[in-house]
């Protein structure tokens, strides 16, 4: 085990820290990031001991913004960039409310701890109106994941919901000597960038509930894993139905919501 001098901050596993250390991939996610540098805020989501902070702060200034759980992160971090002030936020991103931000652009990075990262990208679909591009860092299978297209294994919920808003670029992978400490995992780096749809072309609730409960049974046939729908036979639904959720697109599941919703189907 690595012995952290008393100027650092001790990585904590329950709060799934793992940070990176590697100069060139730290600057190679800066340089991906630059794609959304016309944002109104710049938001890293755990920064940890600052290895992108730095070049964050000089490169945007006062537009960066800092969230952070870890109270250790936060003391090493006002010591180290004081001019910071309210900007580092002590607080659980997952709680945290983006109306601080009510108005403006936001573009978030981040080597975001892996066991609340799927919550995150929940938490930036929550926010889809004023968040314009995320650059970070998952665990691999859960970066792949997110890039997914249909008519793929890995293909699942978050793929279908994340596409319908943001385009995804998987950009490359991170071996675990990047990282101090070294994940038990691969590491993937992935960029999203918000598309055009403003909303999409059906019921969103009802959208989601679909989705989720096509992809609960992902091996079956949509008409056995949503057989609670109740829909009258049809050979307009025949064309879904007799395929599995991964097998269907984003324009798929919507057009399947609004049958959905003229046949009486029960959510």
């Amino acid at each position: 085990m690595k012995k952290h001098h008393k100027n650092t901050v001790r990585p904590k596993k329950q709060l799934g820290q793992h940070f990176l250390v590697d100069p060139i991939i730290t600057l190679d996610i800066i340089q991906a990031f630059e794609l959304f540098e016309q944002a109104d805020v710049i938001l890293e989501i755990g920064p940890g001991m600052g290895v992108l902070s730095e070049h964050l702060i000089t490169k945007y200034g006062e537009r960066y913004h800092a969230i952070e759980l870890d109270r250790e992160s936060i003391h090493y971090l006002k010591k180290h960039y004081p001019s910071l002030g309210d900007r580092l936020i002590h607080h659980d991103v997952l709680r945290f409310d983006f109306e601080l931000f009510e108005g403006k652009s936001i573009a978030i990075i981040g080597n975001f701890p892996y066991n609340i990262s799927s919550q995150i990208i929940f938490k930036v679909l929550e926010n889809k109106e004023n968040i314009i591009g995320v650059v970070g860092m998952f665990q691999k299978e859960v970066a792949q994941r997110l890039c997914a297209p249909p008519n793929n294994k890995i293909y699942g919920i978050q793929s279908v919901l994340l596409q319908a808003y943001f385009d995804r670029d998987y950009l490359f992978d991170l071996g675990a000597e990047a990282f101090d400490p070294a994940p038990n995992v691969q590491s993937g780096v992935i960029r999203l960038t918000r598309n055009g749809t403003e909303k999409l072309d059906c019921d969103e609730q009802i959208l989601k509930k679909i989705v989720k409960r096509g992809f609960q049974n992902r091996r079956k046939t949509l008409r056995n894993a949503l057989k609670s729908l109740n829909l009258p036979p049809s050979d307009e639904l025949d064309q879904w139905f007799s395929k599995r959720a991964e097998q269907l697109s984003v324009e798929d599941f919507i057009s399947l919501t609004n049958y959905t919703q003229q046949h009486g189907g029960i959510i």
